[in-house]
């Protein structure tokens, strides 16, 4: 814990996350990642030097998830949570049968996650994207896109008045399922119908498969990245991959 939390803090402190006074939510899936981000940001608030303000906000889909272990977790952190319950689901699934549901689905869920922010007076959203999810995010770019591009550590939404924050960007996905798995998080299964069906998965595989053969290549595009540096990717501090994340 010391260790993932001392992570987190240094990529906190690198690209400025957190203000004095800052009231935060994590948007809460029931996902292993937005799980261990809730978990490490409620260990920071005891020792941060700069005060800050918790809460968890779970968008229901309305597809038939029990989010009791997410409600038992949170009063273990004395986090206040708050679940949104929509029919986004069926509305995607059911209703509109979309062919490619990923882009209107995070859409909705976006908003519906912004405006319980903003009803809540929380100023910053804190996401669960990891190490892994950035280099397959600029790899997607590239390819798909014909862009070299990835999603900002801080991102202000100029609408909403709402940051973003990805405080986890230094720890890699293993490190966070090793994690979850030690600390018995309550990690919902994804009723997703899509699930494990994206392009996203396509591209893990990928790099999974590129770096049997190049074992630093994560290590490098996840620098290279730092050192271009994308729109709002350099750090304070200069990144040094953490050794030995198990």
């Amino acid at each position: 814990m010391q260790k993932l939390v001392g992570l987190v803090r240094r990529c906190v402190e690198d690209y400025h996350m957190i203000e004095s006074g800052d009231k935060i939510a994590v948007g809460v899936s029931g996902g292993k990642d937005s799980l261990a981000l809730l978990v490490f940001l409620a260990e920071l608030r005891k020792y941060n030097h700069i005060p800050f303000e918790l809460g968890a906000i779970t968008i229901d889909m309305g597809l038939g998830m029990d989010y009791s272990g997410i409600e038992n977790l949170c009063r273990e952190l004395d986090v206040p949570l708050r679940i949104v319950r929509t029919e986004i689901g069926p509305i995607i699934f059911d209703y509109r049968k979309e062919k490619n549901p990923c882009s209107m689905c995070a859409k909705m869920r976006r908003g519906a996650l912004n405006q319980a922010i903003l009803d809540m007076g929380y100023n910053k959203l804190a996401l669960g994207h990891h190490y892994d999810d950035a280099v397959e995010t600029f790899v997607m770019s590239l390819l798909f896109e014909g862009r070299i591009s990835c999603f900002q550590p801080v991102t202000e939404l100029d609408r909403t008045g709402i940051t973003q924050i990805r405080p986890m960007l230094y720890i890699h996905e293993v490190t966070i399922d090793n994690f979850a798995a030690r600390a018995k998080l309550p990690v919902l299964t994804n009723r997703c119908p899509v699930d494990k069906h994206t392009k996203r998965e396509e591209v893990k595989e990928l790099v999974y498969s590129l770096s049997k053969t190049y074992p630093d290549l994560k290590e490098r595009i996840f620098g290279a990245m730092q050192r271009y540096p994308l729109p709002a990717w350099e750090p304070r501090g200069r990144y040094k991959r953490p050794k030995d994340q198990v």
